[in-house]
């Protein structure tokens, strides 16, 4: 046998020492992968093969003061897809696209996707996700999850909120209260391969959820259905762009109602329920969508502000007795105007001025002048405390998101005319809540307390976590100041502005407001905002409530015939519903305590045929709009509907059109330089009527005088602006 040569010798030496390098590097290698860099690769291997998945927390209800349901949590199911261990996934996508009800397309592109775990549909209902279990096909898993669910639909949707598709809240009391109603996820870990399959040898851990805390309302289901009944009501008679009511215990300033209409539905918050509003968003780019989505779901008692009018003066008042400048008897005389740093500022009745008058008859009248008189005697500073003290100057702390600040003028460029409009309302602008918890200030013996919509937090077994208490924030005026505006603002209900307000068999206090709405940078002509703040009883306070008509477009614009009837209808089912019991005067007992009657059908017929038959049942009756109807006219429709339950000598609201039956001609008279009253009477004679722009004396008409017209027409009046009542 032949030795090998020193060639093959050497080639077998080259080769054995590149074996021991090649060796040798990967001993290091591994060395360095194992012992240096062990702990680093080890937990990248954790991090890879661990799935953590985490199960969500059943999100706590929300309840109104009496445990009444008003968001809960319903269980539904979430369809997984683990495209890795799918086997037939044609097959598949087919039999869930049947079951669901979704495109197979689409289902199939999932399926067939790179990922470990995809879902395939949300918030799936129990008939479906049985039958997908029951199918038991490779690759497919059903979760349990949760869906946020509103038994009411769009009841108080401006102080529940809603969620998104996530289940953390985005508005009202789901956002505000969003970390106690969300609790603590649970969590699943396990072990899986590249493709998402379990391990053989993997550990695995489940850990329980924490449902969320529930949240007790202060709000009162009861007194809520009112206010929307009433809002609702009030939003299709004025024709208004938007209506907002606050209900508010004046003792501790717990929120027990708060409506807004038109609102928004929380099961689908992105789908508006105005048609209108609905077909404008369809139309527009995602950023104007939600844009739009936005602006619907601010809530405007708490977001937005406005020119309070003449509902301001009571705060005017209240500071002005408490400094003692005035007392309720005190003398003014008013001529129709005051003249401030050679501004003439008029009251709204200028052209037939007030004459002397109390200051109970001032807030009755509602005359600028006079509260314009009462910041000159206080002065800006003193009267700036009391703004301050009433809690204008500051957010009033609500629970609810994005509370906004009033706008008012910084002490220091408070100038005589600017003291003289804040008096009576405007040249600021407040929130409703900022105004309504003022207002059950007063009531209250002057104690202002802080406003807030959460009695209490409670966990799953009804066991109380935390209890929010009443806050009082300061003491703005005396005792003896509550009581005198109690009485003041009850005559302004009885004999004064706010008479569309009066309960019989309740005492009722409040004030009117109309201000000229503000559009970008000054009024904007025939836009007005109308108010009315009430409390009741006034002997023993117990309700506050603010009534805002934002842009009335029906009938009239004044406060006291577009918002007073708003609180009246709210108080005096209220009152009722918590037991406070009705006690009539002398004078009541004989007036208003009387048998009831059915409410005859009386539309579609006229005026005088309608007033025959409730004349006849002992009912009286107005025509609506404000002028007045001849007896030809067709009533269209009435308030309270046919069929109604009411008092004998109530009065019955008819809403009338011209009745075109009726050819007879009428030749337009001038009225220009007559007041509102006037072109009333003038017109009604002729079987005209009569509808108002602005107010004070008549300066423009359409048509014009010497056209002749049909019987019932409509003549548009515009009345010289006047200020603000």
């Amino acid at each position: 046998m032949s030795q090998p040569g020193m060639s093959s010798k050497k080639r077998l030496i080259v080769m054995f020492l590149l074996v021991s390098m090649v060796l040798f590097a990967l001993i290091v290698r591994l060395g360095w992968i194992q012992i240096v860099r062990g702990e680093k690769y080890k937990e990248l291997a954790n991090k890879y093969q661990t799935r953590d998945i985490p199960i969500p927390a059943k999100r706590g209800i929300i309840y109104d003061r009496n445990g009444k349901e008003l968001a809960i949590s319903a269980s539904t199911s979430t369809i997984w897809v683990h495209p890795s261990e799918v086997e037939e996934p044609e097959k598949t996508a087919s039999i869930l696209s049947n079951i669901l009800e979704l495109e197979e397309e689409a289902i199939l592109k999932k399926v067939k996707s790179n990922q470990s775990i995809v879902s395939i549909a949300l918030y799936v209902d129990d008939e479906p996700a049985k039958a997908i279990i029951k199918e038991n096909l490779k690759g497919i898993s059903v979760s349990e999850s949760n869906k946020r669910y509103y038994p009411y639909g769009n009841f108080a949707a401006y102080v529940l909120g809603h969620t998104n598709i996530d289940n953390h809240g985005i508005a009202g009391i789901e956002l505000e209260y969003d970390k106690y109603l969300s609790g603590i996820p649970g969590r699943w870990i396990k072990n899986t391969d590249g493709k998402g399959r379990q391990l053989s040898f993997s550990t695995e851990k489940y850990y329980q959820p924490e449902d969320g805390l529930n949240v007790v309302l202060t709000i009162d289901e009861v007194i809520q259905h009112f206010a929307e009944k009433a809002v609702q009501n009030a939003l299709e008679i004025h024709k208004a762009k938007r209506v907002y009511v606050v209900v508010m215990d004046v003792k501790t300033a717990e929120i027990l109602a708060m409506a807004v209409k038109p609102d928004y539905d929380p099961n689908s918050p992105r789908v508006p329920l105005d048609e209108n509003l609905k077909k404008e968003i369809e139309t527009m780019d995602k950023d104007k969508q939600l844009e739009a989505l936005f602006a619907m779901w601010r809530n405007p008692v708490i977001n937005d502000t406005y020119e309070p009018g003449s509902t301001f003066k009571l705060i005017t008042t209240s500071a002005a007795l408490e400094e003692g400048v005035a007392t309720p008897n005190s003398i003014f005389v008013g001529s129709g105007h005051i003249m401030v740093a050679g501004r003439r500022i008029r009251c709204w009745r200028w052209y037939n001025p007030h004459g002397a008058q109390t200051l109970v008859e001032a807030i009755k009248n509602s005359c600028n002048p006079v509260f314009v008189e009462l910041g000159q005697r206080m002065g800006a500073r003193t009267f700036y405390n009391y703004i301050d003290g009433f809690g204008f100057s500051d957010v009033t702390g609500i629970d609810l998101p994005g509370e906004r600040k009033s706008i008012m003028y910084d002490i220091d460029n408070v100038g005589p005319v600017e003291l003289a409009t804040i008096s009576f309302g405007q040249s600021i602008s407040i929130t409703p809540i900022q105004l309504v918890n003022a207002v059950a200030a007063i009531a209250n013996d002057g104690k202002l307390m802080k406003p807030h919509l959460v009695k209490e937090l409670t966990d799953a077994d009804g066991n109380v976590v935390h209890r929010f208490e009443e806050t009082m924030v300061r003491q703005v005026v005396s005792e003896k100041t509550s009581k005198m505006m109690r009485d003041i603002m009850e005559a302004a209900v009885a004999d004064g502005s706010g008479n569309y307000a009066y309960i019989p068999g309740y005492r009722v206090g409040g004030k009117t407001g109309t201000a000229q709405k503000v559009v970008g940078k000054g009024y904007a002509q025939g836009l007005y905002v109308s108010s009315f703040a009430g409390i009741a009883p006034v002997d023993d306070p117990k309700l506050a409530v603010l009534a805002i008509v934002d842009e009335p477009g029906g009938f009239s614009t004044y406060g006291s015939m577009t918002a007073a009837p708003i609180v009246k209808e709210i108080l005096e089912d209220s009152l009722r519903y918590l037991d406070v019991s009705p006690r009539y005067t002398d004078k009541e007992e004989e007036e208003f305590v009387r048998k009831e009657v059915v409410l005859p059908e009386v539309r579609n017929i006229t005026v005088k045929e309608a007033s025959r038959i409730l004349i006849d049942n002992n009912l009286q009756f107005n025509t609506e709009p404000e002028y007045y109807a001849d007896e030809n006219a067709i009533v269209v429709d009435m308030f309270p509907k046919p069929g109604a339950k009411i008092p004998e000598k109530s009065i019955v609201l008819l809403y009338t059109k011209p009745n075109e039956n009726i050819p007879s001609s009428v030749e337009i008279p001038d009225l220009r330089g007559k007041t509102i009253r006037e072109a009333n009477i003038i017109l009604n004679n002729l079987g005209l009527r009569l509808k108002i722009s602005g107010s004070g004396l008549a300066f423009g008409q359409y048509p014009e005088a010497g056209i002749t017209v049909e019987s019932g027409t409509i003549i548009s009046v515009e009345f010289k602006p006047e200020q603000t009542q």
